[in-house]
């Protein structure tokens, strides 16, 4: 079952953010994911979200998308993400009623 990385937040820090861009789709790319979304100017329909920036990746399920966050290249940039922004991320799987 697809699973999805979910993200969104502010960027606080740009050039750090960039430097972030840079390392992160390389992993993205080896991780055989899909970037679904990438929207710097999400429109707010209800709630408080912590900011625009929306990411949506699609893995081929959950054990996938902890494989391609938990990796050692992601970890070694996820730092500047977590510096440069504010938010949140979760994993999500397409169809799980719990």
């Amino acid at each position: 079952m697809a699973a999805y990385f979910v993200a969104q937040y502010v960027v606080n820090d740009l050039a750090l953010y960039r430097e972030y861009q840079k390392g992160a789709g390389p992993t993205i790319q080896a991780s055989g994911a899909e970037l679904v979304v990438f929207d710097a100017a999400a429109e707010t329909m209800e709630g408080s979200p912590p900011g625009p920036q929306t990411i949506v990746l699609k893995f081929e399920d959950t054990a996938a998308a902890k494989a391609w966050y938990e990796s050692e290249d992601y970890q070694a940039i996820i730092g500047k993400r977590l510096e440069a922004t504010a938010g949140f991320a979760v994993i999500s799987q397409s169809m799980n009623a719990g």
